[in-house]
C-alpha cells in the first residue's frame, strides 16, 4: 500500500463549522505512517504489538497535524465501557481506564483508538468544550455517548449547542452478528428490531451500528452525523479488527480519532 508521508485525516462537515471558532480534529486513516506489515500505515495502537519506536512516530505525526506536543495527545486505556473521564492536563503514568474523554482546555488533544468501533468526536464551540469516545455496540448500548454529553455538560456546555461526528466504523453489510446479540438489543428494547437485517446465515442478521450511534445521538438531543465509511471494506485506508480475524491474522492495528480546542482563540 502507498501512503504520503503525512497523516491525512478525515474531516466531518458539522464539526469543520466548529473548526472556524477555533477547534480542529481530524479521523486519522492509515495514511502517512512508518508501521510495515499487518500495521502497515499510521498504527497509533499502544495495545497493538508493533514496534512500539514506529508507535511513538506515528502518534507523533498525529500530535503534530493536531498542532500539539506529543505527550499532549491523550488516549485512554479502552475497555468497552460507558465509563468517562474529564482531562485538563496530560495523564501522569499510566493512562486511565475509560472509553471516552472530554476536556475545556486548549491545547489537549484527545482522541479515540479505534479498528471497526466507532470513534464519536463532540464539540460546543460556544462553551469551548469537546469530547472523544469510543463506541463500539458494548460502549453505545451501555451509555457511553450519553455520558459522554453529560461530562461536558459538567463543564459547561449545552446539549443544544453540541455537535458529534461518527467517524469511520464497520458498516452494517460487514457485521453479522448471532441471534444473542440480536436478542440482547431487541430485549432492551423492541425497537431496536429496526438495526437488523437478514443476513444469508440463518438465524445470523447484519447490524446496523453506525445508525444505532447516531439515533442515539439524536436521542440524547445533539445534532449528529456519520461520516459513512467502512473500515473493513475500506482496508487501503482503515484497520479492522474483524477483517483482520477473518483472515486469522495475529494481531491488527488502530487509529485514532482527535479533537482539540486551540490556543489563543
Amino acid at each position: 500500500m502507498s501512503v504520503p508521508n503525512k497523516p491525512d485525516p478525515l474531516r466531518s462537515s458539522l464539526l469543520e463549522n466548529a473548526n472556524a471558532r477555533g477547534i480542529r480534529h481530524g479521523y486519522f486513516t492509515r495514511r502517512g505512517g512508518i508501521s510495515e506489515g499487518i500495521y502497515r500505515g499510521l498504527n497509533t495502537g499502544t495495545g497493538s504489538a508493533d514496534d512500539p519506536g514506529n508507535i511513538a512516530e506515528n502518534r507523533r505525526r498525529v500530535a503534530e497535524w493536531m498542532g500539539v506536543a506529543p505527550s499532549r495527545l491523550l488516549t485512554a486505556h479502552q475497555f468497552h465501557s460507558p465509563d468517562v473521564v474529564i482531562a485538563r492536563e496530560p495523564f501522569p503514568g499510566e493512562r486511565p481506564k475509560a472509553d471516552a474523554i472530554v476536556t475545556d482546555r486548549p491545547g489537549l488533544a484527545i482522541g479515540a483508538s479505534t479498528a471497526d468501533c466507532g470513534p464519536v468526536l463532540f464539540a460546543d464551540a460556544q462553551a469551548r468544550v469537546v469530547g472523544a469516545a469510543h463506541a463500539g455496540w458494548k460502549g453505545a448500548f451501555s451509555g457511553v455517548l450519553e455520558n459522554t454529553i453529560a461530562a461536558m455538560e459538567s463543564l459547561g456546555a449545552q446539549r443544544a449547542r453540541i455537535v458529534a461526528a461518527l467517524g469511520p466504523s464497520i458498516s452494517a453489510r460487514n457485521y453479522e452478528v448471532g441471534p444473542e446479540f440480536v436478542a440482547r438489543f431487541t430485549d432492551a428494547d423492541a425497537g431496536n428490531a429496526r438495526y437488523f437485517a437478514p443476513s444469508a446465515k440463518a438465524g445470523h442478521a447484519l447490524f446496523d451500528l453506525n445508525l444505532y450511534t447516531v439515533d442515539r445521538l439524536k436521542r440524547a438531543g445533539v445534532e449528529a452525523e456519520a461520516l459513512g465509511r467502512c473500515t473493513y471494506g475500506e482496508e487501503e485506508l482503515f484497520y479492522s479488527y474483524r477483517r483482520g480475524t477473518h483472515r486469522g491474522e495475529p494481531d491488527y492495528g488502530r487509529h485514532v480519532s482527535a479533537i482539540c480546542l486551540l490556543e489563543n482563540e
